[in-house]
């Protein structure tokens, strides 16, 4: 059986910073922008995976989801409570600069960890955690 990931979703409270995280700090290409009944959904990815995409989504997307359902996710959100994205990088450290230099909130400093990998980690502009982990060649 061959299965390979091919997008994931996280929640943006505001499709214009989360493009300006996701494109001009990290490097990522827009790859898709509709918008569907009031709502807004943004495609990016690394130029280096071409064949996954990251779906920038808004809260609660889901057409069924009740009102109270929806502020509930948009609370949850604006906490940092739900889940983010790991990344890889070749070299922790530059990244944590370049993304500390963009004002991103930092959650933790380049860190070697005792499973073997350096990483560091921030929070995007709706508040999601964003891990880059580098791992020794």
């Amino acid at each position: 059986m061959d299965i390979k990931l091919k997008n994931c979703f996280i929640a943006v409270d505001d499709h214009d910073k989360a493009i300006a995280f996701y494109r001009d700090v990290l490097g990522m290409e827009v790859r898709g922008d509709v918008g569907y009944e009031g709502m807004r959904w943004v495609t990016v990815g690394s130029p280096l995976q071409p064949d996954v995409d990251i779906v920038l989504e808004p809260p609660a997307a889901d057409p069924d989801a009740s009102p109270a359902d929806k502020e509930a996710m948009a609370r949850l959100l604006a906490k940092g409570l739900l889940r983010g994205v790991n990344f890889t990088t070749t070299d922790c450290d530059a990244l944590f600069a370049r993304v500390r230099e963009s004002g991103a909130d930092v959650i933790q400093e380049p860190t070697d960890m005792p499973y073997g990998v350096r990483d560091c980690a921030f929070r995007d502009p709706a508040g999601n955690m964003l891990r880059f982990m580098e791992v020794p060649k």
